[in-house]
């Protein structure tokens, strides 16, 4: 057997320690021991709902488009407060990115005035909402009149019912706000509700298009 001498294993010294073990947690994302998913759970769970409300609305517009082409449809007038009505989402959304906005720059007093205002106008909308079907009703089209006057019913009242919903959040969001509990570094409820109602406004047009054009 060979004998290591001292000089051998002196001479041993200066070669390179072995590969350290990987960081507790890690997995490759540098989200060391506290976190190995780049996304948080709320972000994630908000990801999902809007595919859901997605595919939602895309069977709709599918089968809207699909029935398009009988011979029984009939096209139906919208009245022109539904022109008001997507003004005022749209405004809501200019005002709710206002907020994000103010949130980054840690401005709570812009950021509880743009996200009141914002409420102010999703109210608004489903008020006019409301006033639009009042006024189709008024004209003798009903749910069950014919099939653009159902569809119609249909996918705005769903609509709305989501935009309610998005009330509802930032009815949270606004509490959060007046508990100065939002700021530049923990701004995600501001985030993600923004992006549900940037969402629900981008619906509301891809509707509206398909309703009065296609």
């Amino acid at each position: 057997m060979a004998v290591i001498t001292q000089r051998e294993t002196s001479g041993n010294v200066g070669l390179p320690p072995p590969f350290p073990p990987p960081p507790r947690g890690g997995g490759g994302n540098g989200g060391g021991s506290d976190s190995s998913f780049p996304v948080s759970s709320k972000e994630l769970a908000t990801w999902f709902l809007l595919t859901g409300i997605g595919m939602l609305f895309g069977g709709f517009a599918s089968a809207y488009i699909v029935l398009r082409g009988v011979p029984s449809w009939e096209s139906v007038h919208l009245p022109s407060l539904v022109w008001v009505n997507t003004a005022i989402l749209l405004l809501s959304s200019v005002t709710f990115e206002r907020a994000r906005r103010a949130v980054k720059k840690d401005q709570p007093r812009a950021l509880r005035q743009w996200l009141v205002l914002t409420g102010i106008l999703g109210i608004v909308f489903v008020a006019g909402q409301i006033e639009v079907w009042r006024k189709l009703s008024a004209a003798g089209l009903y749910l069950a009149s014919n099939l653009h006057g159902s569809f119609f019913y249909v996918l705005s009242g769903i609509h709305a019912v989501h935009i309610l919903g998005g009330l509802i959040a930032l009815s949270l969001v606004v509490h959060k706000a007046w508990s100065n509990r939002l700021n530049s570094q923990a701004f995600e409820p501001v985030r993600l509700c923004a992006t549900y109602w940037h969402f629900m406004g981008g619906v509301w047009l891809l509707l509206l298009l398909l309703l009065v054009l296609a």
